[in-house]
């Protein structure tokens, strides 16, 4: 593999990663043949297939995967490299990526935002996830930080709290809870619920709600998207639990309600995370305290006075 480029390898990566050529072509702003192109050099160049392709449907070969690893292994030093330099030379440009589940997309742009008008040099990469990518984004050194809730036990991560994440029962104001007070975990044992895929942060803090009332939930709808299960509540096709940083518009217009069932809110707390092993860029660091100094009274000015609609 002498001959081998780190750009095969980005490329190589990326379509590991989302099993598509045509996702890494949109991932890498290159075309799709290109991506293709550079797929068939590297497999000339290793001498064996990496990928198998039926269709549209793409797949790793066994030679994929171990090739994938020591691929990953190459990218995460090239980056480690790169933030070196930038460190002896004491400047914040360069690529910062940044994983981040769903329910941040509901401010972290924002913040994002801010940030870059006072580190114009940055070149700014968003992945967004649920928990679970982000601990195997984290863990193959492709994101430099992660925005999360519940921060990885499994691996060695610095993590550090940066605001409280209330987590609640939503339903819509046309379901016949909506308006009752102190509801127990008992009273919901016969609803309907609609939820997260496994992996969600939001999800596995409902299981362990029920896990605490020993019994579990009736779930009749699992979707990808908060936003998609706002829309199924608003419907009143079954309540959810979300954070409440996710439903302030919904609030403000009525279009869903907050359930007052005992020992909720489930307060959580939003983290900034990253590798122990990995030493942070200027630009990397420079976010990483950003975030730490600025976002909680972000989020207390924009969603502090989010209240429970009349009923």
């Amino acid at each position: 593999m002498k001959n081998a480029t780190f750009r095969q390898l980005r490329v190589f990566n990326a379509v590991a990663r989302h099993l598509s050529f045509a996702k890494a072509a949109e991932t890498l702003h290159v075309s799709a043949p290109a991506i293709t192109m550079q797929i068939k050099e590297l497999e000339a160049e290793v001498g064996m297939p990496l990928f198998e392709r039926q269709g549209r449907k793409v797949s790793l070969t066994t030679s994929g995967e171990y090739m994938l690893v020591y691929a990953r292994k190459m990218l995460a030093l090239l980056k480690d490299a790169e933030d070196a330099a930038a460190r002896l030379q004491r400047i914040e440009t360069g690529k910062l990526t940044i994983g981040m589940v769903d329910t941040t997309t509901y401010f972290i742009p924002a913040l994002l935002s801010q940030f870059l008008k006072e580190h114009e040099g940055i070149e700014l990469v968003l992945n967004v996830g649920n928990r679970h990518d982000l601990i195997q984004w984290l863990n193959n050194s492709e994101v430099d930080i992660a925005i999360m809730g519940r921060p990885p036990s499994e691996m060695s991560t610095r993590s550090e709290p940066f605001a409280a994440n209330p987590l609640v029962f939503v339903a819509s104001p046309e379901h016949p809870l909506a308006g009752e007070r102190g509801l127990r975990a008992e009273d919901l044992r016969q609803q309907s619920f609609i939820v997260r895929e496994q992996g969600s942060g939001t999800r596995s803090a409902m299981e362990a709600f029920f896990s605490q009332a020993r019994f579990q939930p009736h779930l009749t709808m699992e979707l990808q998207s908060n936003d998609a299960i706002k829309q199924a509540v608003k419907a009143n096709l079954g309540l959810s639990f979300l954070s409440q940083h996710t439903i302030a518009l919904e609030l403000q217009t009525e279009q869903l309600c907050i359930l007052d069932v005992n020992d909720t809110p489930m307060v959580r707390a939003w983290n900034v995370v990253h590798m122990l092993s990995k030493m942070l860029s200027p630009a990397a660091e420079a976010f990483r305290y950003f975030v730490l100094e600025h976002a909680e009274s972000y989020l207390a000015g924009q969603f502090g006075e989010l209240r429970q609609p009349k009923t």
